[in-house]
């Protein structure tokens, strides 16, 4: 099914960006990360394509859809994988007929869970698949005894969508998040230091108990979210040559929500703020260290030049920094009819409004000239949110 949208207006091609760098943050968010798919072909359509590409859970495999991918691809791509793990006849809403019969929030509402209790029961196609028999009729020791959920068909889908020798020949960097299973911490998988295969974008949305670790040299992953959902500060510290850097953060889980008034909202709510990155506050976070850094930058250069060299004063220049960052968030923001499951309801309807939404978003977003120019604020970091700067 061709859902390609229209522009409504052509947006400016070749554009030159004052940045040496243009980083996309993918968060995890699993059925809403066509949200995402939005988001970039929007970005494609307006000539910007990232240098880099960091990824958590469904972050992680649209990331390596986009890297692995030249960029006149990269859409159809996407693409094509939204359409198929939303491909079971079962739950394509958009094809039947009683859809148009269903009126209001609460019909639409009675749809997604529907549809989202037949992923639960069966899967998604080429994404995951339910187990025969349940985790605890199976042999301790074993994947099947870890998970509901059978993965392998994510491995096949993946060797199909993305060109791992070109994800890993550098031409656009990436990186997915997972956390190490027996000790706990949170590694980056980042093609600076690893050779990337489908393996690596499974253990970043390995997200248990649903889904099984997967093994790696030895050791077991799971999905990144466990213990945070966004690259941002792994983009941010983990570039050497510190660039100036336009980074656009797409999220599908907002921290700001209403207060429940029944179980089914506090399910919902605490899913949101169990997975949001909070990116204001991390974002405030680091526009105030930044502050510092850019100030000692400027006193590192009123230094006299025959200042003696120590310790002290390398300690200082490997932390100050003069680089400037634009980062502009795009937040997936969830309609009323939308519960608890919405992260797992995987039918063409939802997947298209959300696919939706995140064009729309980012068309809106990319109307304002200030989000791709360079910062001039003394702090030297720009943030931009739709919600907030962007009202029209």
């Amino acid at each position: 099914m061709n859902f390609q949208l229209r522009p409504h207006h052509v947006l400016a091609a070749d554009r030159r960006l004052p940045f040496d760098c243009i980083a996309l943050l993918l968060q995890g968010g699993g059925a809403l990360g066509a949200y995402q798919g939005g988001v970039y072909e929007a970005l494609a359509e307006a000539n910007i394509h990232p240098d880099w590409v960091a990824g958590i859970s469904i972050g992680a495999i649209n990331a390596a859809i986009i890297a692995g991918n030249p960029p006149n691809t990269r859409v159809d791509r996407l693409r094509e994988f939204w359409t198929q793990v939303t491909a079971s006849g079962l739950w394509d809403w958009s094809a039947n007929p009683f859809v148009h019969l269903a009126k209001g929030e609460d019909a639409r509402n009675l749809l997604n869970q529907i549809s989202a209790n037949l992923a639960a029961a069966f899967g998604a196609a080429g994404f995951f698949s339910a187990r025969p028999l349940m985790p605890w009729l199976q042999p301790g020791g074993t994947l099947a005894a870890t998970s509901f959920y059978d993965t392998k068909h994510l491995k096949q889908t993946l060797e199909r969508l993305v060109d791992f020798d070109r994800l890993n020949a550098g031409m656009t960097r990436f990186s997915a998040g997972a956390v190490n299973v027996r000790t706990g911490n949170f590694v980056y998988f980042d093609t600076t230091n690893h050779k990337i295969g489908p393996e690596h974008v499974m253990a970043s949305g390995a997200l248990p108990p649903g889904f099984p670790a997967i093994e790696i040299d030895g050791e077991h992953y799971w999905d990144g979210g466990l213990v945070s959902n966004t690259p941002l500060q792994w983009v941010i510290e983990s570039n050497p040559r510190r660039q100036d850097t336009l980074a656009f953060q797409v999220d599908l889980w907002s921290s700001q929500g209403a207060v429940p008034r029944n179980l089914a909202e506090v399910a919902t709510r605490h899913k949101e703020i169990q997975f949001s990155s909070r990116t204001r506050a991390s974002t405030s976070q680091f526009k105030n260290v930044h502050r510092v850094q850019r100030a000692l930058a400027a006193l590192l250069q009123r230094l006299p030049g025959d200042v003696e060299e120590n310790d002290d004063l390398e300690i200082l220049k490997s932390v100050a920094s003069d680089k400037v960052y634009n980062i502009v968030q795009l937040i997936y923001r969830a309609r009323n009819y939308e519960g608890h499951s919405k992260d797992y309801e995987f039918s063409r309807l939802s997947m298209q409004d959300h696919w939706r939404a995140g064009y729309h978003d980012a068309i809106r977003t990319l109307r304002h000239p200030e989000v791709l120019a360079r910062p001039t604020s003394l702090d030297g970091v720009f943030t931009f949110d739709l919600e907030r700067d962007g009202r029209e």
